[in-house]
């Protein structure tokens, strides 16, 4: 009996502190160590190719505990939405979000800032309370792409009738890049004839709207076309080429390699050039210092305003005009486009030419 009571003493003494161990411990909240990146579409062929790469590498190389969440919305403001609330309610503390609609995106943002979460704004600035900022000067590269179109036109511009697609609506950065464009063309040349804010920056759409403006104004009607983006010009280019329409300059943006080729093949007259990797990095060690509390002031060398709030700390990146004359030396140098890629049979007498191999 007496042995019965010490062993049972024992594992009493024993069992004691297990349990008391057990119930102090507390489990860390799954998102501690997390992440959070979502980005707005996949019909870009930069923002899996490019920008989820760099970002989770750069995450990676910072913190080895670290763990990147992501998430691509397809277009949908919907799906990001329900992205962006699963990652708050796993408890991750920091998210990058490149916003399908900014405007939409305010609603989920202020109600992660009251629960201590922390948002990056990446490359289009959301609405809300945002902590930092990182992206291209908008303005300028609407700048850039009207420049662009006045030197295409040359002594033509200012007698030039000019066509204009812009970006999607719900895309915060189109205002900027119109506003931008105008800017520098407004006064330069003749008029602008027709101008269209196009939908999720349709290729189909511009395409459609490029071929109406042909049949309507005729294949004179115009004289150069602006486009927001490369997607669009590349639904641009294939309209004037259908309807017969032959040495109208059109400009786009984001060096696109389908662009990069119409540059060659005279097709496309420039468009313009966002290095993906220093906003991309830049992003990436953002969200690692706000996710362990460390200062990124050293990292935000500007400030950037919504409607909703003023003073983001914010790090605007320069872009580059990319013209068939500089193609080698801006993004072939850089590494953003490899020649053999680039080079197809139908362009290689013009990379030849510019030494491009």
């Amino acid at each position: 009996m007496r042995r019965r009571v010490v062993v049972s003493a024992l594992t009493l003494s024993l069992a004691a502190p297990l349990a008391a161990c057990g119930s102090d411990h507390q489990e860390a909240p799954e998102g501690k160590d997390h992440i959070g990146l979502l980005l707005p579409e996949n019909k870009s062929t930069r923002y899996e190719n490019f920008d989820r790469r760099i970002i989770s590498r750069r995450i990676a190389s910072l913190c080895l505990e670290c763990k990147v969440d992501y998430g691509n919305a397809e277009s949908s403001a919907e799906t990001q939405r329900t992205q962006f609330e699963s990652l708050v309610k796993k408890g991750v503390k920091v998210i990058v979000l490149d916003p399908v609609d900014a405007r939409a995106a305010k609603d989920w943002v202020d109600s992660a800032a009251r629960q201590g979460v922390q948002v990056v704004a990446y490359d289009r600035l959301a609405e809300g309370n945002v902590k930092a900022y990182v992206s291209y000067d908008n303005d300028k590269i609407g700048r850039l792409q009207g420049e662009g179109i006045l030197t295409a036109l040359g002594s033509r511009a200012a007698t030039a009738d000019v066509v204009m697609f812009n970006g999607s609506p719900g895309d915060p950065n189109a205002p900027s890049f119109k506003k931008g464009a105008h800017a520098v063309l407004d006064g330069k040349v003749h008029k602008v004839v027709y101008e269209k804010d196009v939908p999720e920056w349709s290729e189909a759409t511009a395409k459609k709207d490029m071929t109406d403006v042909i049949n309507s104004r005729g294949p004179h009607g115009f004289d150069a076309v602006y486009s927001a983006n490369d997607g669009m010009a590349g639904g641009i280019a294939a309209a004037l080429k259908a309807g017969g329409v032959k040495n109208v300059p059109v400009g786009g943006q984001d060096a696109e390699l389908p662009a990069l080729q119409r540059l060659l093949d005279g097709t496309q007259a420039f468009t313009v050039y966002k290095e993906v990797r220093p906003e991309a990095e830049t992003a990436a060690e953002i969200a690692f210092r706000l996710l362990r509390g460390q200062s990124i002031a050293s990292l935000t060398s500007t400030t950037a305003a919504s409607t909703s709030k003023s003073g983001i700390p914010a790090k605007l990146f320069n872009a580059t005009l990319v013209t068939k004359a500089n193609l080698k030396d801006t993004v072939v140098q850089n590494g953003a486009v490899r020649a053999d890629l680039l080079c197809t049979p139908a362009v290689a007498a013009e990379c030849s030419s510019l030494g491009i191999q």
